[in-house]
């Protein structure tokens, strides 16, 4: 993974959460990191006058003071700060294109109405040519006693891929693990003599497919541990489960979605509506 970890920064609690997580990933990484404030995208809050002059100092203060309170933490961090014009999301997703990952703050969790005020996020994660990450404000990122990342593979190859990738590389800077997770449709169910529903044989035959589906991320990371998990129910429903207690949860998207689809689906609206930890969402064909 190369490139700087872009970090967008307006000066809100969540982009403030967001910007220290970007400099652990990005030192864990040994990568730079870029700071950028869009002055024409400030939040509405600021207590400033609206004419542009007052508006890039807000935005500028934001930036020295931010760089020079990771400069204090991280002396050996490589870091730039960008004060620019043009509107966040298209900023971001202009840095999109050289960056490793660019990282955004989300309102608290489980506010759905907050969330969907995030319009720039919400372009940034569906549009992104990297990996974009979305972290909370809510102090759910502690740090400290999460060493799990959560990825949810559904097929082998060109789909999975990058997000496995993203999990192993990201897991083997972090000294984490990995947890593999496939959802079972309940359509695969069948009765047993006994009236229990289950089958065995089925379900070892999925988790062989999640291994051969991982195998070659394991040769590539062999320090990376590695958990398996095949659990019935839908998708979303599974990987929820999964995250409960993970540092990071990875989803994907398809990278040139259909015009007439969500650039985001389903499984990756329910990660960043209800998922405590950060969630990567991570491009794939």
């Amino acid at each position: 993974m190369t490139g700087p970890v872009v970090v967008g920064l307006d000066g809100s609690p969540s982009s403030v959460t967001a910007t220290w997580w970007a400099a652990r990933a990005a030192r864990e990484r040994r990568l730079p990191v870029l700071l950028l404030h869009s002055w024409t995208t400030q939040p509405l809050s600021v207590p400033i006058p609206q004419e542009a002059l007052g508006r890039q100092r807000y935005g500028g203060r934001v930036l020295q003071r931010m760089e020079a309170e990771l400069r204090h933490r991280y002396g050996d961090l490589r870091l730039t700060a960008e004060l620019v014009s043009a509107p966040a999301s298209e900023a971001l997703v202009d840095l999109g294109d050289s960056a490793a990952m660019l990282v955004l703050g989300s309102r608290d969790h489980g506010s759905v109405a907050s969330f969907l005020l995030g319009s720039v996020s919400l372009h940034v994660l569906g549009v992104a040519r990297c990996p974009a990450v979305t972290v909370r404000a809510d102090g759910s990122d502690d740090g400290t006693d999460r060493y799990e990342i959560v990825v949810g593979v559904q097929e082998a190859g060109a789909t999975s891929d990058p997000l496995l990738e993203f999990a192993f590389s990201t897991a083997e800077a972090h000294g984490a693990r990995v947890r593999a997770v496939r959802a079972l449709p309940l359509s695969s169910l069948v009765a047993s003599p006994r009236g229990a529903y289950h089958d065995e044989g089925y379900e070892v035959d999925e988790q062989a497919r999640l291994a051969a589906a991982v195998a070659q991320w394991r040769e590539k990371f062999p320090a990376v541990a590695v958990t398996y998990q095949v659990s019935r129910g839908t998708a979303a429903q599974v990987l929820l489960r999964a995250s409960a207690h993970s540092a990071l949860t990875v989803v994907g998207r398809r990278r040139h979605p259909s015009p007439l689809s969500w650039k985001l689906g389903p499984v990756a609206h329910a990660a960043l509506h209800h998922v405590a930890c950060p969630v990567a969402v991570v491009p794939h064909d």
